[in-house]
């Protein structure tokens, strides 16, 4: 399935290589999981990852732009199509014989191979890094509970010791007074 990576960064069509890359922050920033407590964003960062995959190298570029341009001419047809088959299908309920025809789950194919692979690479690099950010988080996670756990531990150890001496130093100090 083609991707609207211009639509994903939120970006025009002409947007020169320093607009992708904060186009690119943007979008990490606006969904990245820390900000987003509760929702799992990982289908958003991964679209997003693709997209600047694709949009920052110059050829992939050039080959997804022409690609990009196909797909518009596409999606205008279709919509052209849906909206004639939607003023048929009105017609006919009103006419009643009830006949009709949907093409409007036809899907895009990308004809230029070379992107589509690369494409396909940049989904799965994509998924690869988002696996690997959670692994990271998890492992940065277990770290940190573990650092808690070892200073709380040390703590609670202090705590005792220097309620000990506390203990002793008033015992010393009542039985000198007596």
């Amino acid at each position: 399935m083609f991707k609207d990576y211009y639509a994903i960064l939120e970006i025009e069509e002409n947007a020169i290589h320093e607009e992708v890359k904060s186009a690119f922050k943007k979008q990490a920033l606006k969904w990245h999981p820390d900000r987003n407590i509760g929702l799992d964003t990982t289908i958003q960062m991964q679209e997003i990852n693709e997209a600047y995959l694709i949009l920052k190298d110059s050829e992939a570029r050039y080959r997804y732009n022409r690609e990009y341009m196909r797909f518009k001419e596409f999606q205008q047809k279709r919509d052209e199509q849906q909206k004639n088959n939607y003023e048929e299908k009105f017609r006919e309920k009103y006419k009643g014989d009830g006949t009709h025809t949907n093409n409007s789950s036809d899907h895009y194919k990308v004809y230029d191979e070379i992107l589509n692979n690369w494409m396909n690479n940049a989904k799965q690099q994509a998924i690869d890094l988002a696996k690997q950010t959670i692994e990271d988080l998890k492992g940065m996670t277990s770290v940190g509970v573990r650092a808690v756990a070892k200073e709380a531990k040390n703590q609670f150890i202090y705590q005792i010791i220097g309620g000990l001496l506390l203990f002793f130093i008033f015992m010393i100090t009542k039985s000198c007074n007596n």
